[in-house]
């Protein structure tokens, strides 16, 4: 039962960081109205491909530092602690960003290839995903952490991360879906960034096993 809490932690903190607007939010949403729905569908399967390298590097690189140093663990749990909070206060205090679309910059559709590109390169890319993927690993990451753990944790990221933006892609092609998110974003960003900071605290007081 508490490995499943676990799990159910790490699912609970990836999906409230994937849904608040960040850089592959807003390449996931360019893609489908500037091309079409179809390539802000691959551009999430990109952003899944990242995420997978992301999980791997970090689970290799946190394996490495706990066998080593206990102090140096702790150090990353705290900075990604410190991180979780920090995204969570900036979705609390950010401002409503009206999403709107212009048909004349519609443009000719690409290739899957140059959509996985542009997935690809824009969350690999980006340090922070590796600081959260960083401070949400030091979690569950010990020695006696069981390895289905892990391996159940990174399949839920990697799909859901899929499925989250091909909603996206299917949402903000449809007029009424992308007035409701304007209409509501404000009150959105800051449930989720007022439980992003509920999760980093937590992070950083938990005693590890």
């Amino acid at each position: 039962m508490e490995n499943l809490i676990l799990i159910g932690t790490i699912t609970l903190m990836h999906f409230l960081a994937l849904i608040i607007p960040g850089p592959d939010f807003i390449m996931a949403v360019k893609n489908s109205l500037g091309y079409s729905r179809k390539t802000g569908i691959w551009t999430a399967l990109d952003f899944s491909a990242g995420i997978m390298v992301h999980i791997l590097y970090c689970l290799a690189g946190l394996a490495i530092i706990i066998s080593q140093s206990i102090i140096v663990f702790n150090s990353i749990k705290l900075l990604g602690a410190a991180y979780l909070v920090h995204i969570g206060i900036s979705a609390f205090l950010s401002k409503s960003q009206t999403i709107q679309i212009d048909e004349q910059i519609k443009k000719e559709d690409i290739v899957p290839m140059e959509a996985f590109k542009l997935g690809f390169l824009t969350n690999i890319l980006n340090p922070k995903v590796t600081l959260f993927f960083l401070g949400l690993f030091t979690l569950v990451v010990s020695p006696n952490t069981p390895q289905y753990v892990l391996i159940s944790s990174s399949l839920i990221m990697i799909v859901n991360t899929f499925l989250w933006f091909s909603l996206v892609a299917i949402f903000f092609t449809q007029n009424n879906i992308r007035n409701i998110y304007n209409n509501f974003q404000q009150y959105l960003n800051k449930i989720l960034g007022g439980l992003l900071i509920l999760l980093g605290v937590k992070i950083a007081l938990s005693d590890n096993k």
